[in-house]
């Protein structure tokens, strides 16, 4: 099944770079203009500058756009800026954070190569839609920097903890970086070069697929680089580094592994709170909450979303223009009654796609096409945001800006959906907290290969 190896990872040099903090940035596709604006400020070795964000419009992806990249990157490498460790390792990625429940938890996971497997082979498997454009621009940076400068975010599974327990006696005593993040995050990387101990590992992931969590078109980019090479040199061997994806690898069972839910802020003609309760009720039975200030009200509509979803699907409602607030519950057997029987059961449970199937397309009339065409739904993990700029838009518009509260998806559910080779809707999982960009990375230097 899943072939996994160490690497020669390229990290910064911490003799020029003192503080990572500077440097690393979140992944590409979650950084805005302003973000960027203000990773560049920073440092000038800022990863922003090689790795590029995705606000990019298709007339300014020039071959120039990505040749600085590569510049910049080989005067970085030329100054020791970065560099190269001489020995293949595995690397331990841990990341210590506060859960919006206020738990403190620790995500443990291991930074490797992964071999490449098309979809179809069941090795890798997604949950996601892949955007050909993102993956066009990221393939031409790869293509012209050949490195892979962040992790696909991976899960596996692995009940008895057993990959774990191998690597956590056998990585170094110090880290080779550690850093917090703008959300007080901490990350931290170490080093495991044992070959025994990575022969192990490497043997029990033989047995193994693996998941993509996050970073489906950082995965698609590396199978599209894999096609590059072998249309330029007719073949790419097994042990080629084309061959390969760094991935951050999570085990399924991990009690620092979350998932965050996504809420929904649409945009609807004004027609009151008590007209929409009534447009939703063939499917629910809806419960007003009451008392309090907006933020007392969905923080109580959250935590019985979250006590009851095990009876039943919940979702939240908040309707600014009039702040009141309800807990709506699916009636039994509304999907299929609704003609919705014809949806695998392993998307039906999904509470994303209630929402867009029944919700939003049947109940009031708002197709996907139509969302996106009119730019009608914004996605949120943080409830208060989505809260005031609903109350801001409401204040404003013509229309009413209401907010649906979302519960999360399971791990167990997108393992489901990837299993039965199913793809979930858009914005269905957010795992937490993001694998930053620049801790480690991945060169893919033409005539290595990959150890063992």
């Amino acid at each position: 099944m899943a072939l996994i190896a160490p690497f020669r990872g390229l990290r910064y040099n911490s003799e020029k770079i003192a503080n990572l903090e500077e440097v690393v940035t979140p992944p590409y596709d979650v950084i805005d203009d302003q973000a960027q604006a203000d990773l560049l400020r920073r440092n000038p070795y800022s990863m922003i500058r090689l790795d590029l964000s995705k606000s990019v419009k298709s007339e300014e992806m020039t071959e120039g756009r990505y040749q600085q990249s590569r510049q910049l990157l080989d005067e970085w490498l030329a100054a020791g800026v970065l560099r190269r460790d001489e020995t293949p390792a595995i690397y331990l990625y841990f990341i210590d954070y506060q859960h919006p429940s206020g738990r403190r938890l620790t995500r443990k996971g291991l930074v490797c190569l992964t071999g490449l497997a098309e979809f179809s082979e069941g090795i890798v498997k997604p949950h996601e839609q892949i955007f050909r454009g993102v993956v066009t621009d990221r393939l031409r940076l790869l293509d012209a920097c050949r490195t892979q400068f962040s992790q696909v975010f991976s899960i596996f599974p692995d009940p008895l903890g057993q990959v774990m327990a191998l690597l956590e006696p056998a990585r170094e005593v110090a880290p080779l970086g550690q850093c917090q993040d703008k959300d007080g995050c901490r990350h931290a990387l170490w080093r495991v070069s044992d070959p025994a101990v990575i022969a192990q590992v490497r043997e029990l992931f033989r047995t193994k697929c693996v998941y993509i969590a996050d970073g489906h078109h950082r995965y698609n980019t590396a199978l599209q680089m894999r096609e590059l090479m072998t249309s330029r040199q007719g073949e790419v061997a097994g042990a080629s580094p084309f061959n390969f994806a760094m991935m951050y690898l999570c085990p399924m069972e991990d009690p620092g592994l979350s998932v965050l839910p996504t809420h929904r802020l649409v945009r609807l003609p004004r027609r009151g709170a008590a007209a929409l309760v009534e447009l939703l009720a063939a499917g629910f039975v809806a419960e007003e909450i009451r008392g309090g200030s907006r933020e007392a009200l969905v923080a109580e509509v959250l935590l019985r979303m979250d006590e009851r979803r095990a009876a039943s699907m919940t979702f939240g409602l908040y309707h600014p223009g009039e702040d009141r607030c309800f807990l709506l519950s699916l009636k039994e057997g509304r999907m299929e009654s609704e003609g919705f029987d014809s949806i695998p059961p392993e998307l039906r449970q999904l509470d994303v796609v209630v929402l867009s199937e029944l919700i939003l397309g049947r109940y009031l009339g708002l197709d996907h096409h139509r969302c996106e065409a009119e730019h009608l739904i914004d996605y949120f993990s943080d409830p208060d945001e989505a809260l005031d700029k609903a109350v801001k838009e409401s204040q404003a518009g013509e229309g009413d800006s209401v907010v649906f509260l979302m519960n999360n998806t399971l791990v167990d559910q997108v393992r489901q959906v990837s299993d039965a080779g199913l793809i979930m809707p858009h914005k269905s999982t957010y795992f937490y907290p993001k694998v930053l960009t620049g801790l480690v990375m991945n060169q893919l230097v033409e005539g290595e290969k990959v150890d063992g």
